[in-house]
């Protein structure tokens, strides 16, 4: 039985997707996606017989999608070690290394993988475009024509600022951008093709803007006025995106590092706001607000978009403990002293697992969390 509604939230309007009800797109593997890997790398099974396994999960994953009450499907990143590393190495002039690095993560250590640049960037083909096809199948299969599958990827700012070893464009950061966009831009018209109608793109760069120190580094490596580097990443991303069908919608997602339930940094949105809220030519902001960390709902004042939603991530994806749920739509009301409620909705800060490792809670937790974001997001505007 839905939760009856606060009178405050009597007035709903649905909108299009991002839902009321969203999420970010990672859910914790199954032991048998963990298994079916390892078996994979130590050699005992093809890639065939990992991919029907990765299958077999997917389909499964989805089911329990729809049956939580989700409208956006995604495959749960089952087929990835990385949110981002995955797809980046798999563009032309990218490759995926070994390297050595101290974790920036808060008490926890990622493997040491990287990528970097050996060739001009460009896009012919990929996996994922077939990872998508697959999940859109899954969607139509098990779905009753209500739900939409949803595909996450990297921002190309993950790559234009996020590179190692980088030989190829030797600090030609204008030639580089442009390849970068033009490869963005082939790789979005591919998903498109596909069938692809809600893609979003994944993007902790703005963190090195949300703390004096991180501030203080970025502006040091790149030598460049804090101003001019977040307008560059501005370029960067809606050059990406700038020619993409009317129909696609695209949403981007921020936050502060996600892994085994740690993360890098801590600030608010004070000195992006203006940029992501006016500047970023995007459908849907979904914005880590979890815990203090993000800092208050202040930077919200910048919201300018009537054709903008903001998703905000009250419900933690790091932890199983459930969030009291009038607290939620009392947080929820105090955004909406900022962005009208029609242009608002609900969701995790975060995916349940950015690598395969994932965070520290169970899938059990992991449901429970997000059959909360659904009922709370029922309670508030009636509808998801």
């Amino acid at each position: 039985m839905k939760e009856k509604r606060d009178s405050y939230f009597m007035e709903k309007t649905l909108v299009k997707a991002p839902f009321r009800a969203d999420h970010v797109g990672s859910f914790l593997r199954t032991e048998a996606i963990k298994n079916a890997r390892k078996d994979f790398t130590d050699g005992k099974i093809d890639h065939d017989a990992l991919k029907a396994v990765e299958d077999r999960e997917i389909e499964k994953l989805v089911q329990k999608e729809i049956e939580a009450g989700l409208k956006s499907i995604t495959d749960g990143e089952y087929r990835r070690a990385y949110w981002h590393l995955d797809f980046l190495a798999g563009l032309e002039g990218v490759e995926l290394f070994e390297t050595e690095y101290i974790s920036r993560f808060k008490g926890a250590k990622l493997k040491n993988n990287a990528i970097k640049v050996v060739g001009k960037v460009g896009f012919h083909q990929h996996d994922m475009i077939e990872h998508f096809k697959f999940l859109k199948q899954a969607v139509e299969k098990y779905g009753d024509g209500s739900q939409i599958a949803k595909f996450s990827i990297p921002s190309p700012n993950m790559l234009f600022t996020r590179i190692q070893g980088d030989e190829y464009y030797n600090g030609d950061r204008e030639q580089f951008q442009k390849d970068t966009a033009a490869a963005y831009q082939k790789a979005i018209q591919a998903f498109y093709d596909a069938g692809c109608r809600y893609l979003q793109l994944d993007d902790t760069s703005w963190i090195d803007f949300v703390s004096e120190e991180r501030i203080q580094a970025v502006v040091e490596k790149l030598g460049m006025d804090v101003q001019d580097i977040i307008e560059t990443r501005v370029r960067c991303l809606n050059e990406a995106i700038s020619k993409r069908p009317d129909d696609l919608l695209i949403t981007m997602h921020i936050c502060r590092g996600n892994f085994r339930s740690t993360y890098i940094t801590s600030g608010g949105y004070d000195l992006i706001s203006d940029a992501i809220f006016a500047d970023l030519n995007v459908d849907g902001l979904f914005l880590e607000y979890d815990n203090d960390r993000s800092g208050d709902f202040g930077p919200l004042k910048s919201f300018k978009r009537d054709d903008l939603t903001v998703v905000l991530g009250l419900i933690t994806s790091k932890f199983p403990e459930l969030e009291d749920a009038d607290k939620i739509k009392k947080r929820i009301q105090e955004a909406s002293r900022y962005i009208p409620l029609k242009n608002l909705a609900l969701s995790p800060q975060c995916g349940f697992a950015s690598t395969e490792e994932g965070n520290l809670l169970s899938e059990e937790d992991q449901w429970n969390k997000i059959k909360h974001v659904v009922s709370i997001a029922e309670s508030v505007w009636g509808s998801i």
